[in-house]
């Protein structure tokens, strides 16, 4: 169900974010692969276009901003020219630049990489040129960030580490940070390194590390979600978490929560094409997520969507509330059985969100061409199809004691196989009135061999607006007319 997962984005507010870690430059060039090189065997790069977006921290805090949070970043930049870009690029975008020290000692990072395209479309990353210094802060800049960031921590709703081993976090500085957050009930939550002494993350609310990073904080390899949440409670227990979340990319998350909890949070297929910034993207959304106020749960299927959209994408992208709630009212429904009350939740949000609901009901006993025609026609009526199932007892009563041929559990999985049903709910009732009073469609369906004073609950539809569409009907197609060929052959 994505209905409060809309409605999350719908009240994730303007939380105050602080980023702290390792800000860079991507730096991406464009052109066109033409031919081989007559000097060596490798392509030749014509460049046509330059383009500077924020890597790292700084991509963290740009996605936090596209999404609505007010965010600062504590970082470091050097004394040169990407230097002053990247501190202009951040104030562009809204994004506090105060808690960023200058060191002369060091450059900028900067990550340059060249995009090919071949016959002038199908853009591919040829190669990456890496320019930077990954040795820790000298002990005066440290000491810079960390006065900076305890003048400001207790503005913040809850503070993202963003380690990318280049030299910002520190062991002392990220001791300092957590202990800072504790003392103002404030949640930090930390996208790690690759290997190194996880130890510095202890105590944080919780870390995001993917597959191969909590393979190698563990000392196992992660081949499954089932490993995968392994990983994570091994994590959680040593560094005294309050949750693990480790990113599986195409088999989704696994998480671990201190009380002993676990759970593998799985994701829809996606075209994957290019994976840089998933990570970066899933720390941003967990981030501004639970400053929203939302549950590990709610806040970790969120993400899942966010950094899905993230590899369909070329490079670092940013995403907007509205890019997410798109993707949401996309999804297929997975389990498209409902109880009435669950049903009732997700349709308020599909409504709040601007989509129009048809409704049918009916035996659905042997499933026929005139079914799929019918239901076809009653998926075009809105923008989702609920369709009302008589339940096995229900069906006895209409058909008499010889039907269903189908028992409910068969029904309700060819039901859902198909396309145009998108919800599918069991009422036991003589009638469907009171499901339709409580699912309050905007199109009720029936086919049309009734006539409109015959459809049950037309009145009441009409009654706040709804319509009443009579679907046509395929003529000599009947679960009838099956049955009794069935018993003939």
């Amino acid at each position: 169900m994505s209905a409060d997962l809309i409605e999350l984005v719908k009240r994730l507010g303007e939380p105050r974010v602080l980023v702290v870690g390792d800000i860079m430059l991507d730096r991406y060039i464009w052109g066109n692969a033409e031919r081989i090189s007559q000097e060596a065997p490798v392509p030749l790069f014509r460049a046509d276009r330059r383009e500077e977006r924020l890597g790292g921290a700084g991509s963290v805090a740009t996605m936090l901003r596209v999404l609505g949070a007010h965010v600062s970043i504590a970082s470091v930049v050097g004394r040169d020219v990407e230097g002053t870009l990247t501190q202009r690029i951040l104030s562009e975008r809204g994004i506090g630049t105060d808690l960023i020290a200058i060191d002369p000692a060091r450059p900028t990072t900067i990550k340059e990489r060249y995009i090919g395209r071949a016959q002038q479309r199908h853009p591919q990353q040829m190669l990456r040129v890496d320019y930077e210094v990954r040795e820790a802060l000298s002990a005066p800049v440290e000491a810079s960030i960390r006065d900076r960031i305890r003048d400001q921590i207790a503005d913040a709703d809850v503070v993202l580490i963003s380690d990318y081993d280049k030299g910002v976090c520190t062991p002392s500085l990220l001791r300092d940070l957590i202990e800072q957050c504790h003392r103002h009930g404030i949640r930090v939550i930390a996208d790690p390194i690759r290997g190194g002494d996880y130890d510095k993350y202890r105590a944080c609310s919780a870390i995001t590390p993917n597959r191969l990073e909590a393979g190698l904080a563990a000392g196992m390899t992660i081949a499954n979600a089932s490993d995968g949440m392994r990983a994570a409670a091994f994590l959680c227990e040593t560094l005294e978490l309050e949750a693990a979340i480790v990113t599986l990319d195409r088999d989704g998350m696994a998480l671990a929560r201190r009380n002993g909890d676990s759970g593998h949070f799985g994701t829809r297929p996606r075209q994957v094409y290019d994976i840089t910034g998933a990570g970066d993207m899933v720390l941003s959304v967990l981030g501004i997520a639970l400053a929203a106020g939302a549950d590990y749960d709610v806040a970790i299927r969120l993400a899942n969507v966010a950094g899905g959209l993230e590899v369909e994408r070329l490079g670092v992208a940013t995403l907007t509330r509205q890019e997410l709630i798109d993707d949401l009212l996309r999804a297929p429904t997975s389990n498209k059985l409902c109880d009435v009350d669950e049903l009732v939740y997700e349709l308020d949000g599909r409504r709040r969100a601007g989509q129009r609901i048809a409704f049918t009901n009916g035996c659905f006993d042997i499933l026929h061409a005139g079914h799929v025609q019918y239901l076809q026609e009653a998926r075009a009526q809105g923008d989702l199809l609920v369709v009302g199932l008589n339940s096995d007892d229900g069906v006895r009563r209409l058909k008499g004691p010889e039907r269903p041929v189908n028992e409910i559990e068969s029904r309700v999985i060819v039901l859902g196989a198909l396309q145009a049903v998108d919800y599918v709910v069991v009422f036991d009732a003589a009638t469907p009135a009171e499901l339709i009073e409580r699912i309050r469609p905007d199109v009720l369906v029936k086919g049309a061999d009734y006539r409109r004073d015959e459809v049950v609950g037309a009145d009441f539809v009409e009654s706040y607006g709804g319509r009443v569409h009579l679907a046509e009907v395929r003529p000599g197609v009947s679960t009838t007319d099956f049955i009794r060929k069935i018993r003939v052959a």
